[in-house]
């Protein structure tokens, strides 16, 4: 007896890392989620998210959690286990340790929050299903110098090295100090989402070595950020310990660096729709590792 296993093609609805670079309108909704669906986020913010991409909240969690997640961030990135493991991504200037991945997986501590309603529950309402961990890492930003992110989609990265078929992911950003406005914040360009732009060049084999530190591949050209910075213009994040924001998977976004000597440290959760698993990239030789673009599909509970 002869068996025959069969791929299904999935269509690839957001070309990218050609020759050229591409605009494509969105495709896919913003909010997935049905108005009436129970959970956190009120009516009035959902619409403003499908607006700007964005919501911002002041306070997600209390003065004394932060504590609680602050010293877990210094326990980890002052451990020389944690150090030495691939999933540390380390400043290139001054060797100190820039993002810690999967960090849900190493620390029980981060893992609560990433399970905590306040969190998976705006993520569950936002993308109308169960939801699944596909990235996670808290960001360390010292003071003196510590390198921001230039401008990218995290979608055009998601879609073409993690293979993420359809815009249907929101990331948190949870503030564990001070977010001034010199510190190297989040900035977003609001009502970018709704526009991909397909980057031009194609992606070396392994480029999240590289891309981690300091982005190259996927980048957007001059032309086309200022284009859309004049479209959407450009809003800065600032706030307490404890707020967060929450952004939608293609909006145009990054930080500068941080010359002050304000530190800057967040914890980035990203949620998938269990009904948008990754498949094979669209535009790179080789999945990413599992730490950075996971294949664990198993919804948070």
């Amino acid at each position: 007896m002869t068996t025959t296993t069969t791929t299904t093609a999935v269509t690839d609805l957001y070309p990218t890392r050609g020759t050229t670079e591409v605009t494509v309108p969105r495709q896919d909704p913003v909010v997935w989620g049905a108005p009436d669906t129970p959970g956190p986020i009120s009516t009035a913010d959902l619409q403003a998210y499908e607006r700007d991409g964005f919501l911002a909240v002041d306070q997600l969690i209390a003065p004394d959690e932060v504590a609680v997640y602050r010293r877990e961030l210094d326990r980890l990135v002052n451990d020389p286990a944690v150090r030495a493991d691939e999933r540390s991504i380390v400043e290139p200037k001054s060797d100190e340790i820039r993002s810690v991945f999967e960090v849900h997986r190493i620390s029980e501590v981060f893992a609560n929050l990433v399970r905590d309603e306040r969190v998976v529950g705006r993520a569950r309402q936002i993308l109308g299903s169960d939801v699944y961990v596909h990235q996670s890492r808290i960001n360390v930003k010292p003071g003196f110098g510590a390198s921001g992110f230039y401008w990218h989609s995290d979608f055009e990265t998601w879609h073409a090295e993690d293979g993420l078929p359809n815009m249907r992911t929101v990331s948190v950003s949870i503030a564990l100090t001070e977010n001034h406005d010199t510190n190297g914040g989040l900035m977003i360009m609001p009502g970018s989402h709704k526009t991909f732009l397909g980057c031009a060049g194609a992606t070396p084999k392994d480029n999240y070595k590289k891309s981690l530190q300091m982005q190259d591949a996927g980048t957007p050209s001059d032309e086309a950020l200022t284009r859309l910075a004049s479209e959407y213009g450009i809003r800065l994040f600032t706030g307490k310990p404890g707020s967060a924001t929450w952004f939608d998977c293609n909006c145009m976004h990054g930080s500068g660096d941080n010359i002050t000597p304000y530190p800057r440290s967040n914890v980035f959760i990203v949620f998938n729709s269990v009904e948008n698993t990754a498949v094979e990239p669209f535009a790179a030789p080789v999945r990413r590792p599992e730490f950075i673009g996971a294949r664990d599909f198993t919804p948070v509970r």
